[in-house]
């Protein structure tokens, strides 16, 4: 029994848990750029005024565990998993919401700390439901690895038996708040990162619990599906619905012809459901795994990218022509890009005065879906109720765009299952395949060929880019090389939450076959300068839209691109735990260097995509059988315009 004479009788007056020198000091302006002098485990070193503890020891290399902190996120030093001593001070303090402003000696693992987090670990554990073995998350929890790291090996005060039922109203994000540690990532992440808000810590203290509003389904509230909560979720608390078992069943049965897409942004992440480095490319291993899996066919997203080039691209010419040539004044400027269906969502809830906006164009992943129940059926014979088209996505909200009621322009849903970076790696480890160590193979005709434009788009900028490099061209009759370095227009690319970008078009050339149906010459652009805008992240999406609403900057906009995750796709909920700004850089530098090494590298001259246009969209661009197939209509809340 403890000694309950060592015990405090009664809680401390606030004016000895407010010390004095655990106040920080205001920051005098001469003070900006001043180093200040600390030491930690009795290293001694300096470092900017107004850094936190956690930040100091990570340049040591000294290890503090974290379970709150996300270096995406404000910081909000809630679980206590990173207190720390410091001399001097009564108190252990949370080193991720220390600040550094005078000298301080740090010790990060004295007896105070170890019992400190061991409590903090244990009390987490009796509150969390403790099926480890069949968790999703088993392996790569958060909250798991700090046990082992403190050696728990039982739930010294006991733990939950689930007794709340998990949320899978959505199609995309499945919420159990049984294995909830109750840090606010998730809440963090929705109201900070992407500013929808739908998640909210309610109650206080010991009762705290993260909830929606009026406790609704995930369906019933106004959720994007962008999945970015499950990426910075520390626990399975939260994850994307699984379609790998039906895809499965899909591929053990013999009178299904089974075929998948490849986005690019899986490409740059798989490797690190394999332990590689951020920023590994495994393209062509996995074409091998996934034909050894039984795919029928492996195909290449960015044949789509191409085809949503071109259909955007010359949705916007004539935008611009019936506005600048025929007066047109109910023509939507700026006009939109369509391809997140996050954004599409966001759009859709909260500024639908703005749907017209929106490009129609589908996404690459819903026109690949209506070509390869239509025309790639038609060119093998294939009846197209026996095709399972499946997709690899870096994104949870393409599962709900495949289930949008809109997207059966084939006849068929377009495409029958999304599956996430994620997933897919499950089942290639399922499948007993280590995909770094498998030989390279190509993607399979008649869509194999794909250029440098298509794989961009999995970076924020990259379709503005992609967009430009034909456009340009294809007007100004130069080849772009010619006004860009090695043809990489660098002022639409960066990771700034919104770039804003002027491109001058001072001469013109003819108008191409592939065009010439819609606008009999370029003369009307001569002298243009395009604006364009590039915002990634909803939350900077709700920037650029409240200054268009306000007539302000952005409004003389002509094209803007919106994605609904901080860094493009690259970034999306469905890719490989855990993201942060230098994994996504590493992944976006990876899909830039394959980039280079394509002999293509313009959507339009793709020569799978002018076969397109050749054979079966023969009325062209934005022509009535394309708008058939690759084109939508979008309304509030999702629902479809006939």
């Amino acid at each position: 029994m403890p000694d309950k004479s060592a015990l405090p009788t009664r809680r401390a007056p606030l004016s000895q848990l407010f010390q004095p020198d655990l106040v920080p000091e205001p920051v005098s302006p001469e003070a900006i750029g001043a180093t200040v002098p600390i030491t930690i485990d009795g290293i001694e070193t300096k470092v900017p005024l107004g850094s936190t503890i956690l930040q100091a020891a990570k340049s040591l290399g000294v290890h503090i565990p974290t379970l709150c902190y996300h270096a995406d996120l404000e910081v909000a030093g809630i679980c206590r998993m990173c207190v720390v001593e410091i001399e001097g001070q009564r108190t252990l303090q949370a080193a991720c919401a220390y600040p550094i402003t005078t000298p301080i000696k740090v010790n990060t693992y004295s007896k105070a700390v170890r019992i400190a987090r061991r409590h903090v670990l244990d009390l987490l554990l009796s509150e969390h439901c403790g099926d480890c073995y069949s968790c999703r998350r088993n392996g790569s929890c958060e909250l798991q690895a700090l046990a082992e790291e403190y050696g728990i090996d039982s739930f010294r005060f006991g733990h939950c038996e689930r007794p709340m039922p998990v949320d899978d109203s959505s199609f995309s994000v499945v919420r159990d708040m049984n294995k909830c540690v109750r840090c606010r990532r998730c809440v963090r992440t929705c109201i900070d990162v992407q500013e929808v808000g739908v998640l909210e810590a309610t109650k206080r203290s010991k009762d705290v619990f993260i909830s929606t509003f009026l406790h609704k389904p995930l369906n019933d509230v106004v959720c994007i599906n962008c999945g970015q909560c499950i990426n910075r979720c520390p626990t399975a608390a939260l994850y994307a619905k699984n379609a790998s078992d039906e895809v499965w069943k899909a591929l053990d049965d013999p009178d299904k012809h089974v075929v998948i897409q490849t986005a690019p942004s899986p490409r740059a992440a798989m490797g690190e459901m394999f332990g590689l480095p951020p920023g590994t490319t495994v393209t062509y291993q996995m074409n091998t795994g996934l034909k050894r899996m039984g795919f029928n066919h492996v195909f290449d997203t960015n044949f789509a990218a191409d085809l949503t080039i071109i259909e955007e691209g010359t949705e916007l010419i004539l935008r611009l022509y019936k506005a600048l040539v025929a007066g047109d004044t109910t023509v939507a400027l700026p006009q939109f890009t369509s391809c997140s269906p996050g954004w599409v969502k966001y759009c859709e809830h909260f500024y639908p005065g703005y749907i017209p906006n929106l490009s129609s164009a589908k996404s690459p992943q819903q026109m690949f879906g209506a070509l390869i129940k239509t025309f790639y059926a038609q060119k093998l014979g294939v009846d197209p109720a026996k095709i399972v088209s499946v997709a690899v996505m870096p994104c949870t909200a393409k599962k709900f765009e495949c289930d949008r009621p809109e997207m059966r322009s084939s006849g068929y849903k377009d495409v029958d299952f999304g599956v996430t970076t994620r997933e897919l790696g499950r089942m290639f480890r399922q499948a007993g395949l280590d995909v770094p160590s498998l030989p390279k193979s190509d993607f399979d005709d008649p869509f194999g060929g794909a250029t440098g434009s298509g794989l961009i788009f999995g970076v924020t900028g990259g379709v503005m880019e992609s967009a430009l490099r034909t456009v340009l061209e294809l007007v100004t009759g130069k080849k772009l090389e010619s006004i860009y370095e090695h043809g990489e227009i660098m002022p639409v690319r960066g990771f700034e939450g919104v770039r804003y970008a002027e491109i001058p078009i001072q001469e013109v050339g003819p108008v191409p076959e592939l065009l010439a149906h819609l606008v009999p010459d370029w003369d009307w652009l001569r002298g243009v300068t395009l604006k364009v805008a590039i915002a990634h992240g909803t939350a900077n999406a709700h920037k650029v839209m409240e200054d268009i609403k306000a007539g302000g900057h952005f409004s003389g906009c002509h094209f803007i691109e919106f994605m609904a995750c901080p860094g493009g796709c690259l970034g999306g909920g469905g890719q490989p735990v855990p993201t942060s700004a230098e994994i996504r850089a590493a992944r976006a530098n990876a899909i830039y260097g394959e980039e280079r090494t394509l002999s293509v590298r313009k959507s339009f001259e793709n020569p799978a995509i002018v076969r397109t246009y050749q054979e079966f969209l023969t009325d062209g661009p934005c022509g009535h059988r394309a708008h058939e197939l690759l084109h939508t209509h979008y309304t509030p809340r999702g629902k479809h315009i006939d």
